[in-house]
């Protein structure tokens, strides 16, 4: 337990600080999770809208460094791909 002032102050911002962030983690979770179960449903239009909508929580989650951007960055690739390979395999199916 903190002893000084300071200390129980600093314990108090980073509850908050850690509820916030796990907050923002979670809604990103269930964003990714929505344009994932899209592509495995193979519903390319779905899948895009949820995507655009993921992009932009993964920046917003980078810029507050609640996560690293080259996780945002990684994820966003990983996904766009997928959308793409059911794309392509619809067109040519």
């Amino acid at each position: 337990m903190p002893n000084s002032a300071s200390a129980k102050k600093r314990l108090r911002q980073s509850i908050d600080r850690r509820a916030h962030n796990r907050t923002i983690k979670s809604t990103l979770r269930t964003q990714i999770r929505k344009v994932r179960a899209a592509i495995l449903a193979g519903d390319v239009a779905t899948s895009e809208q949820e995507f655009i909508l993921a992009t932009k929580k993964l920046d917003q989650a980078a810029s507050k460094h609640v996560i690293h951007d080259n996780q945002a960055s990684r994820l966003k690739s990983r996904l766009s791909a997928s959308i793409k390979k059911i794309k392509t395999a619809k067109a040519s199916a």
